[in-house]
């Protein structure tokens, strides 16, 4: 059977083919596609006996090729390919599947294989004799392994502030009730496994034996259940309790170990017999009061074995559930990570799986100390996090799910980080996780997929994420061209950051723009002409006046949105300081960052450490009202009386400096 899949936002109908065979069925899809190249997208789904290591061969009809591979190693004699597993997806069990992915290269047409052979078998869709003798064995088990588990969860995403709730019902925090429906389209996404916090303190009697309310289990079964139905894996926890009520645990032990134990032999009981997509992480984010960190370490190795002997001796699915243990904080700080070590080799259990979590380097992810951009600092620091969790555990063949990531920054505001700036973090992000075999859940308390309406709130910022599932997407130097309204039009330049791709063209809409005309591209440089700039500008009025996307041979395309601006200004204001913010003129200029600093040269406001303030924590722009407001939070860290010399940094290189005084509450401002 053949169906027409929407290549992602190249709006290319492409064929997508299912083939099912004898023992197997593969599905081989065309999930997007390019002048020259396109990504290929392969399940293999065992309807026979379980076996552990696959090879699986097919002949390209017209002279395709394989460039690029993930989740599995080729080899290629001529038009003849032979995918074979990695060492983490060997095994696949009856009625399981592994899936793998591909860049290819292809000249005319780019018809599907017409058939498959998995282990030597021709697939044909029954199950039947083996045409050859069989090559694996099963895996010891007789199931998917904890790593092939884990791997199978990626991508994941997290049903934050809802169940996890600190309030009376899981609509506390502004989110409303969990449905199938919502559930069913996170699955349409693209996920394949969903995190599901849930907060157990309003739930849960205060006194012996601490039972926890049955209309509540009741109500995480059935969300639980609502995951089974989309057939995602599913991760279950105690969430916000671990600051509430277990980081007192050093000073009210008993009473802590007493009510964690209810808690767990409750969901012990209740989910004995789920299936084993359903998985068990023990605590979030475990933190303890008023102790150092040798000590907190072993408050956490008593909760993670105390959890481990509660499911295990519950039995039946229990006994082998893959169960999840966190480092202290989630975080893999080496020492956090040799700890959790140490309490996973005193288990001796197979079926146990690490988790931390990743919101990125401190300084870029919240924009404080300068950190606009995607530098080689953020970077690394993406790359020494994962590399600490590869070494430690995934090398060590015990999985890791990176139970959240995102940007910590989204707590304030998701425009606390510039746009191109953020895809460029979330693109490598996706990327890396990737060649360390990590399983990574998207933090979502509903400010990204509209739980209402059940589009992404960001659609450019999905794309990027769901590219980097199965590949590399190339970014340039800014995604923002600035153009002085009132000056004279110059070529301008961007450097493209091609992470494995090739620069394709230069698109605006559907319109392929010439180079040599339009553009030239030299290497890595793209300069754009000045007059397609000048015909795109248009009458000079502020703001974006068009988005181009540069096009690569995968990924998804990078918008560089051409600007009018002129200089920004202020004007002078007084009030409240509860209140106060600065007239502001941005006249299609977009704000950076903000310095802060007193007459004689120290730092003023929070975190004095550095002269850049927080981005939508000390200063917050509104574009729309024509103002930058300087909440309470700024004031409160500001001597009195002290005048305060503030310089705002604009995307378009441009500054503005102001000055202003806090007295007894109330602010002036001015240009002098």
């Amino acid at each position: 059977m053949a169906v027409a899949t929407m290549a992602a936002g190249l709006g290319i109908l492409v064929p997508s083919v299912a083939y099912a065979a004898e023992g197997c069925k593969v599905d081989y899809k065309v999930a997007s596609q390019w002048g020259g190249g396109f990504t290929g997208d392969v399940k293999i789904t065992n309807l026979g006996d379980a076996i552990n290591g696959w090879s699986l061969a097919w002949t390209f009809p017209n002279g395709q090729r394989v460039t690029q591979v993930w989740n599995a190693t080729t080899t290629n004699a001529g038009d003849q390919v032979t995918a074979k597993n990695m060492g983490y997806n060997g095994a696949i069990a009856t009625n399981g599947s592994v899936s793998f992915g591909f860049n290819g290269s292809w000249s005319g047409s780019n018809g599907v294989p017409t058939e498959f052979k998995l282990n030597g078998a021709v697939c044909t869709g029954t199950v039947g004799e083996p045409s050859t003798p069989p090559t694996s064995t099963p895996p010891p088990t007789g199931g998917a392994t904890a790593m092939e588990t884990v791997a199978a969860m990626e991508p994941g995403w997290n049903l934050g502030n809802t169940l996890d709730s600190v309030g009376a019902d899981e609509t506390a925090w502004g989110n409303p009730r969990v449905t199938q429906a919502l559930v069913d389209n996170i699955a349409a996404q693209g996920y394949n496994s969903i995190r599901i916090p849930i907060t157990w303190d309003n739930h849960q009697s205060k006194t012996a034996p601490y039972a926890v309310e049955d209309a509540y289990l009741d109500r995480v079964e059935e969300v639980v259940g609502y995951a089974l139905n989309a057939d995602l894996h599913v991760l279950i926890n105690i969430h916000h309790d671990s600051w509430i009520w277990m980081a007192d645990m050093n000073t009210n032990r008993t009473v802590v170990e007493a009510r964690y134990e209810a808690i767990w032999t409750e969901l012990a009981t209740r989910f004995r017999d789920a299936p084993p997509e359903v998985l068990f992480e023990s605590v979030n984010e475990p933190q303890f009061n008023n102790v150092d960190d040798a000590t907190a370490e072993a408050l956490l190795d008593d909760l993670n074995v105390q959890f481990h002997e509660i499911v295990r001796g519950s039995g039946g699915g229990n006994a082998t559930r893959v169960l999840v243990l966190p480092t202290l904080h989630t975080s893999a700080d080496q020492d956090h990570l040799d700890a959790l070590s140490t309490t996973i080799a005193s288990l001796d259990d197979e079926n146990i799986a690490a988790t931390v979590h990743f919101y990125g380097f401190w300084p870029f992810s919240v924009n404080v100390a300068g950190y606009t951009k995607f530098n080689a600092e953020v970077q690394a620091d993406i790359e020494g996090y994962f590399n600490r969790a590869y070494n430690e555990f995934v090398a060590n063949d015990i999985p890791v799910i990176v139970g959240e990531w995102g940007l910590l920054g989204f707590d304030a505001h998701t425009g606390t980080v510039e746009q191109g700036e953020k895809l460029k973090f979330f693109e490598y992000v996706g990327y890396y996780a990737r060649q360390k075999g990590l399983t990574l859940q998207l933090w979502d308390n509903g400010q990204h997929f509209d739980r209402a309406t059940y589009q992404w709130r960001d659609a450019e910022l999905y794309n990027m994420m769901k590219a980097s599932w199965s590949t590399r997407s190339g970014t340039a130097s800014t995604d923002q061209v600035y153009v002085a309204k009132a000056g004279a039009v110059a070529d301008v330049s961007l450097t493209l950051n091609l992470n494995g791709t090739t620069f394709q063209g230069l698109r605006l809409g559907t319109q392929n723009l010439v180079q040599g005309t339009d553009y030239t591209i030299s290497g890595s440089t793209l300069t754009i002409k000045a007059s397609r700039l000048t015909s795109l500008l248009g009458d000079r009025s502020y703001g974006v006046k068009a988005n181009l996307h540069a096009v690569f041979s995968q990924g998804v395309p990078w918008r560089i949105s051409v600007i009018s601006y002129d200089q920004p200004t202020m004007s002078a204001a007084s009030g409240a300081s509860s209140t106060f913010a600065i007239p502001t003129q941005f006249k299609g200029d977009q704000l950076a960052t903000m310095e802060a600093k007193y007459a004689d040269g120290t730092n003023a406001g929070p975190q004095n450490w550095t002269s850049y303030k927080e981005f939508a924590r000390a200063f917050s722009p509104d574009y729309t009202a024509g103002t930058i407001s300087l909440p309470t939070a700024f004031w409160n860290d500001v001597n009195d009386g002290q005048k305060v010399t503030l310089t705002f940094h604009f995307w378009s290189g441009k500054t503005v400096t102001y000055y202003v005084t806090e007295s007894g509450g109330n602010v002036t401002g001015s240009l002098t």
